[in-house]
C-alpha cells in the first residue's frame, strides 16, 4: 500500500490555477487524467480507511471529475471489502470521461448504484453511516439549486460523518458562499493545498476539519507560479529567524519603546512590556502616565519607565534615547491629550511603528492621521476595530480585499487578528498565520501581540519579517501553553510565559 502523505503547501492559488496545475501535471510528468484522478483517490481511500475502518459508506457523486473520484474511492472500499452504497445525481446528460471510465469499472464489481433525480429518491441515512460527498469540486461557478441544494440539507441534517472530497459541494474555492447552502462536512480531504475558502470564519463549519493530501501535482507548477495569498509554515519561518551572536550585547538588539497605559489598563502595558522584553529586545523604555509607575517597575523590572503624563493619562512623549521601535495603543485610553501624543509621534518618527488597540480606535475617528502614518507602519486591528477604521464588509472575502486596498493605500501591514491571523501587505500580498488556537480569544493577547512586534521591529527585523515572524511566534506560544493549560484555563500572560518554547521549536535548539 502506498505511504499516505500529508503536504502542507505555502502558496494559496484559486480555482483557476488548481486546474492549471492539474493540466500542467498531465502535460509535464506525463500522466493520464484517469491515473491522476486514480492517484488522488487512493490518497483519500487510506485516509479514510484510517480512520474509519470498519463502517458504511455512503457516497454521493455528481457526474464531474469530483465525482469521478468518489466513483473511484467506492471501488476501492468495495475492494477491500467494506460496506458500500453509491448515490449519482442524475441531470440528464452524460458525466466526464474519466467519470464514465470509474462508473464502468464500478459497474463490474457492484450493482449496489443509485440514481438520484429528486428529493423522492434519497436514501435513509443513519448517524452511524458515512457520508463521502463527490457531488460538486472547485469548477463550480453557481450556488446550489433545486435537488442539489435539497440534498445538501438533507446530509446536514442527517447528523451522519460527512467527509467532503477537495471541497464540500456548493463552496467556492476563492469566492463567498456565506448565503448560500453547502454541504457541511465534518472532514475535507483538500488535494495539496488550503483553499482560501477554508482560511476564513464564515466557513469553519462548512469545511469542518481540513486534511491535505499530497496526490503528487507537479513541483515546477507551483515553483513557478505566483499567489496572492500564502500560508506560513515553518520553513518559512526559520528562514526569518536570525540566532544570535556569540559577541553581541543589549546594544545590539535595539532599544524599544512602549507607549502605553492609563489608569485602570496598566495590565495592558505589563502584558506588552514583559512579551516585547521575552520576544528578545535589547532594551525597553515604557513611556506611561504616573499612575503607572511604580506597577512597572514591580511587574516587569527589566524595562526602563518614563512618566509620560498626569496620574491617571498620557501626555507627551518626550524620548529618553534614539529607539529602534515604537509601539502605542495598549490602554492609552481616548483623552484629547493621548490624541496629541499619537499625532506627535506620527510626526517625530521616520521609522515603521506598530499601532495596537486604543490608538487604531483613535484613527477610526481621526481618518486624516491615517495620511501621517510612518511608512510600513504596521497596524494590529480585531475584526471590531477593522470595522471602525475601514467600513463594515458584507463577508470574510470583501473585508480580506478592503484590508489589501487600505495596506496599498496607507503604504502599511495591517494584521487582522483571528484564526489564521491575515497580513495584508503594501505590495497586494496577503500572508495566513497558521499557528495559534480559540484559547488566545482572551483579554490581553493582541497586547501581547503588539509587544512581540515592537521587540523583533527593534531588533532589526524588517517590518514583513516582524508580522511573519511575530503572529506565528505569538500563536505557537498559544499552542504550547494550550497543551499545558487548556484552551479554556490560558490567560494572555500565559503566551508570554511560553514564548521561549516557541523560540526554541524554531531554532530547532533544546537547552
Amino acid at each position: 500500500m502506498r505511504r499516505l502523505f500529508y503536504f502542507y503547501i505555502m502558496k494559496i492559488f484559486s480555482a483557476e490555477q488548481i486546474r492549471n496545475w492539474d493540466a500542467y501535471t498531465i502535460a509535464h510528468e506525463p500522466v493520464s487524467s484517469i491515473h491522476l484522478m486514480e492517484r488522488a483517490a487512493a490518497c483519500c481511500y487510506e485516509w479514510i480507511t484510517l480512520h474509519f475502518p470498519d463502517k458504511h459508506f455512503k457516497i454521493f457523486c455528481g457526474k464531474g471529475n469530483n465525482g469521478g473520484d468518489g466513483l473511484a474511492i467506492a471501488r476501492m472500499l468495495l475492494n477491500a471489502g467494506k460496506d458500500v452504497s453509491v448515490y449519482i445525481l442524475e441531470f440528464g446528460h452524460k458525466g466526464t470521461d474519466d467519470f464514465q471510465i470509474n462508473l464502468q469499472r464500478l459497474h463490474e464489481l457492484t450493482t449496489n448504484i443509485h440514481f438520484i433525480q429528486s428529493a423522492e429518491y434519497f436514501p435513509v441515512i443513519k448517524k452511524d453511516d458515512i457520508i463521502i460527498d463527490a457531488i460538486l469540486g472547485t469548477g463550480l461557478n453557481k450556488p446550489l439549486d433545486n435537488f442539489t441544494a435539497e440534498l445538501a440539507a438533507y446530509i446536514n441534517q442527517s447528523g451522519a460523518t460527512v467527509i467532503a472530497i477537495d471541497i464540500p459541494s456548493g463552496m467556492f474555492a476563492d469566492k463567498s458562499c456565506k448565503d448560500e447552502i453547502t454541504v457541511e462536512a465534518n472532514h475535507t480531504l483538500s488535494f495539496q493545498q488550503y483553499k482560501l475558502s477554508f482560511l476564513l470564519p464564515e466557513n469553519e463549519d462548512k469545511v469542518g476539519a481540513v486534511h491535505v493530501l499530497n496526490i503528487g501535482l507537479h513541483n515546477q507548477y507551483y515553483q513557478r507560479e505566483t499567489s496572492l495569498f500564502e500560508l506560513v509554515k515553518e520553513d518559512l519561518v526559520k528562514s526569518i529567524y536570525r540566532p544570535r551572536k556569540k559577541f553581541s550585547h543589549k546594544g545590539t538588539y535595539g532599544h524599544a519603546a512602549l507607549i502605553t497605559g492609563s489608569i485602570g489598563f496598566m495590565g495592558a502595558a505589563e502584558l506588552s512590556a514583559a512579551a516585547c522584553m521575552r520576544s528578545g529586545a535589547g532594551k525597553l523604555t515604557c513611556y506611561i502616565p504616573e499612575c503607572g509607575y511604580e506597577i512597572m517597575q514591580i511587574a516587569v523590572p527589566e524595562a526602563m519607565s518614563k512618566i509620560s503624563g498626569t496620574d491617571d493619562h498620557l501626555e507627551t512623549f518626550e524620548p529618553v534615547a534614539h529607539h529602534e521601535a515604537i509601539g502605542i495603543g495598549p490602554g492609552i485610553g481616548l483623552q484629547p491629550s493621548t490624541i496629541a501624543v499619537l499625532e506627535k509621534v506620527f510626526s517625530s518618527t521616520q521609522k515603521p511603528i506598530v499601532v495596537d488597540a486604543d490608538a487604531l480606535n483613535i484613527l477610526s475617528v481621526n481618518q486624516q492621521l491615517l495620511s501621517k502614518l510612518p511608512s510600513h507602519s504596521i497596524l494590529t486591528p480585531h475584526l471590531k476595530e477593522f470595522e471602525k477604521l475601514f467600513g463594515k464588509s458584507s463577508n470574510d472575502f470583501e473585508r480580506l480585499e478592503s484590508a489589501l486596498v487600505k495596506a496599498t493605500q496607507f503604504n502599511c501591514f495591517i494584521i487582522l487578528k483571528g484564526h489564521y491571523s491575515f497580513i495584508a501587505c503594501p505590495d497586494g500580498k496577503g500572508y495566513f498565520n497558521s499557528t495559534g488556537n480559540a484559547g488566545m480569544a482572551t483579554a490581553g493577547s493582541g497586547d501581547v501581540l503588539t509587544g512581540i512586534l515592537v521587540g523583533l521591529l527593534a531588533q532589526g527585523y524588517t517590518p514583513l519579517e516582524t508580522c511573519i515572524l511575530g503572529v506565528y511566534l505569538h500563536g505557537l506560544a498559544g499552542d504550547f501553553a494550550a497543551i499545558k493549560l487548556s484552551m479554556e484555563a490560558m490567560i494572555a500572560g500565559d503566551i508570554t510565559d511560553n514564548l521561549s518554547e516557541a523560540f526554541k521549536k524554531i531554532c530547532g535548539q533544546n537547552f
